[in-house]
């Protein structure tokens, strides 16, 4: 049997990117990794996050945020940080795990000047949609890193 690599993606509150990263990766490549998520400074999963999943058929409701501190000693083959934030932020790794960062827009961020939901929620929809396709890469995508 293959051992999977493990991946954490870190941003900074564990509310969108990151849990939209763990859905993806569990649904996409379930078979090549073991995907967790977490936050430098965890908030509660968005609501909208869930909302623009659940449009995909994949229910994050029964996620939550997570402090990368949670997972103590566990190790990583990868820890791959979505935003600026995180990467300053990224705490101490064992010098095996690799790295990354890939940075996605911030739906929260964009949606505050939305004039509805609607198009905040095309906010939500194009971020997915961008780590849908990251996700598609790996492995790949880690190897040119």
């Amino acid at each position: 049997m293959v051992r999977k690599a493990k991946l954490l993606f870190l941003c900074t509150g564990n509310s969108c990117r990151s849990q939209m990263a763990e859905a993806w990766t569990k649904h996409l490549k379930g078979d090549q990794f073991e995907a967790y998520s977490a936050g430098v400074e965890p908030r509660g999963v968005d609501p909208r996050a869930v909302k623009a999943m659940a449009e995909v058929r994949l229910d994050i409701s029964g996620q939550k945020s997570k402090d990368v501190g949670a997972f103590g000693n566990m190790e990583f083959d990868y820890v791959i940080t979505l935003c600026d934030n995180a990467r300053e932020s990224c705490p101490y790794f064992p010098a095996k795990t690799k790295l990354i960062h890939k940075g996605f827009d911030d739906p929260p961020r964009l949606a505050e000047n939305a004039r509805n939901d609607e198009e905040a929620m095309a906010h939500y929809r194009r971020v997915r949609d961008e780590i849908r396709a990251f996700v598609e890469s790996l492995p790949e995508e880690l190897m040119t890193v």
